[in-house]
């Protein structure tokens, strides 16, 4: 009869526990393996301050639990667990029970309020893919009705946003909505002096996990170039509606308080009778066993000590200990010795915006752009080993292409759409081949000598030496309809010197256009219509066909990518906008 292995949660240690039973089982196991969420996707907790602070879309942070586990054999239940039955293999929610040989406790946690009056009720926490949708959406009402308020008292409190804890989700949040702030002021014109970022930390520094000299950098960036206002030192002792209070007295006006400061096992963890450790944690032995033979406890749900110490809430602490349940799962049905599970954390890495990080990897302590390419590598690291490489390519769209906040020098350029980037080597060679079309027509001497004349006698269009000795380009040739060769033959060939001058200029503008990306839309459009004239007069060449389809691709707005139009585009917008409502030029209008 098949062994039956729940797994209780779909979060990091989950989703581990469950792949690497997929993996390691053998056919003679006789194994039957279930993970049981409420949700029908992971969410990658690590992400959430990116969604808090609008740096990437809310769907870039769930990965759906029908992606992780296709193509094996692991059965996905949705269902809101209420009640656990130790003592007869039984989970129970609302409408189902579920019996189990094996159970694999990995509920993961959820914010800790320690007790503080008022926390629960007005703090806003970043626990889940809600939490941070709930933030960001938030954060821009805040501004919005800043925006229309004439009250100075409420628009200051409007404007002070609050992060409570000074760890890693702490830090990150502050420092993507301090990011963030900028645009929204420039969207509500809103003063950046007029906003007040605050980080509240009760202990003596922030980032107690990292190495001094990395705090400190995080220090000065987060005071010098985010201005955010740390306070070290300050417990908060109540949450009210419209403020914070402080244990030393100090009142601060606030609509908004982000909660981070600590975790707890989740609330199903009170209705476990086992053993618990701290902040309810269930007490575990070096085999992430329980008191329960057939109970495992994994994750931010388990209190698993090593060297003495608690483990802290990790992602490696996660993956490690739900990789160990399982395997010890598997030599429990094969009738093996339990292996001890000896969790080896490689470090810990921070990112405070898109622009900066700090790490402290195997003994090395990083800063950007290092700890930045540290991060991504990790997550990628992460998601390929869950979903492969569409889990790794939609985290690139996203990172990369996707980014919805402030851009920062070349993201500008290639975050713009993935097309528009990839056009940029057809916009250079299309430029650069236009750009030659004119040098050679100057140096051939099209500026000072008439070379256009009508068809030739033996009817084909095509470059001739007169019996004189001079040059002449035929523009009228057999296919050349009657309307294109009356224009040749009375208004074009009698002013050829005009016309050569105009030719020779366009090309050579046209190539410089394509090559900067300046009026990309434009240059392709006149680049179009050239073709279509040397069409309709000499014909294409076969070296030249390529030019028409490669207009048409510039039309999509190549000039964006790596090109001037990123910028002068949308500066001539504004200035059209102001020009409609004030009847005049403002030269240096920037937002």
């Amino acid at each position: 009869m098949s062994q039956k292995i729940l797994i209780l949660g779909a979060g990091y240690a989950g989703i581990e526990a469950a792949l690497t039973l997929q993996k390691k089982k053998r056919k003679e196991d006789d194994i039957e393996i279930s993970i049981i969420d409420k949700n029908s996707y992971h969410t990658l907790l690590t992400e959430l301050h990116e969604v808090a602070g609008n740096r990437i879309d809310e769907d870039a942070v769930i990965v759906p639990l029908k992606d992780i586990f296709m193509y094996t054999d692991v059965n996905i239940i949705k269902d809101e667990i209420k009640n656990i039955d130790l003592e007869n293999n039984k989970l129970i929610s609302d409408n189902n029970e579920y019996q189990y040989d094996y159970l694999i406790f990995a509920v993961g946690s959820e914010p800790n309020f320690y007790g503080i009056p008022g926390m629960e009720e007005n703090c806003f926490p970043l626990w889940s893919f809600k939490d941070a949708v709930a933030i960001r959406d938030h954060i821009k009402d805040c501004f919005e009705k800043a925006s229309r308020t004439t009250d100075p008292k409420t628009r200051k409190s409007l404007l002070t946003f609050v992060v409570g804890g000074g760890g890693f989700t702490g830090v990150e949040t502050i420092g993507e909505i301090a990011q963030w702030v900028k645009s929204l002021c420039r969207e509500y014109k809103i003063e950046r002096d007029e906003v007040d970022l605050k980080l509240i930390e009760a202990l003596p520094k922030i980032l107690n996990n990292l190495k001094d000299k990395n705090i400190n950098r995080v220090m000065k960036y987060l005071t010098n170039t985010l201005k955010v206002d740390v306070l070290l030192n300050s417990a908060i002792s109540k949450l009210n509606e419209d403020s914070v209070e402080l244990k030393d007295g100090r009142i601060i006006p606030t609509r908004t308080l982000i909660w981070s400061a600590g975790i707890k096992a989740c609330c199903l963890s009170d209705r476990v009778d086992v053993e618990k450790g701290k902040a309810c944690k269930v007490k575990v032995d070096k085999y992430a066993g329980t008191q329960y033979k057939n109970v495992y406890a994994v994750g931010d749900a388990s209190c698993f000590e090593s060297d003495g110490h608690m483990l802290p809430a990790l992602v490696e602490v996660a993956l490690q200990t739900g990789n160990g349940a399982a395997l010890n799962i598997l030599n429990d049905i094969r009738g093996k010795e339990r292996e001890e599970i000896k969790p080896k954390l490689h470090g810990v890495m921070v990112s405070v915006g898109s622009f900066f990080a700090v790490a402290d990897i195997m003994g090395l302590q990083l800063q950007r752009p290092f700890a930045i390419l540290m991060k991504y590598l990790v997550n990628m690291h992460y998601l390929f080993g869950i979903g492969g490489f569409e889990l790794v390519l939609k985290y690139i769209k996203h990172e990369f292409f996707k980014k919805k906040q402030d851009k920062f020098l070349l993201e500008k350029h290639y975050s713009v759409t993935g097309p528009i980037f990839w056009l940029v080597p057809l916009r250079l060679f299309l430029g650069y081949s236009w750009l030659m079309e004119g040098l050679n027509k100057l140096k051939e001497g099209w500026l000072s000598t008439p070379m256009l004349a009508g068809m030739a006698v033996d009817g084909q269009s095509s470059a001739s030496i007169t019996e004189t000795g001079e040059q002449m380009f035929r523009i009228i040739s057999s296919h050349t309809p009657s309307w294109y060769a009356f224009i040749a033959e009375n208004l074009v060939i009698p002013n050829a010197l005009l016309f050569q001058w105009l030719i020779v200029l366009t090309e050579i503008g046209l190539g410089l256009a394509f090559i900067s990306g300046t009026f990309t839309f434009i240059a392709g459009l006149g680049s179009l219509a050239l073709n279509i004239n040397f069409l309709l007069s000499t014909g294409l060449y076969e070296t030249s066909w390529w030019y028409i389809p490669a207009a048409i691709c510039m039309l999509a707005g190549a000039g964006r990518a790596f090109g001037v139009d990123y910028y002068l585009i949308p500066y001539l917008m504004r200035q059209w906008r102001f020009f409609v409502r004030n009847r005049r030029i403002k030269p240096f209008l920037f937002r």
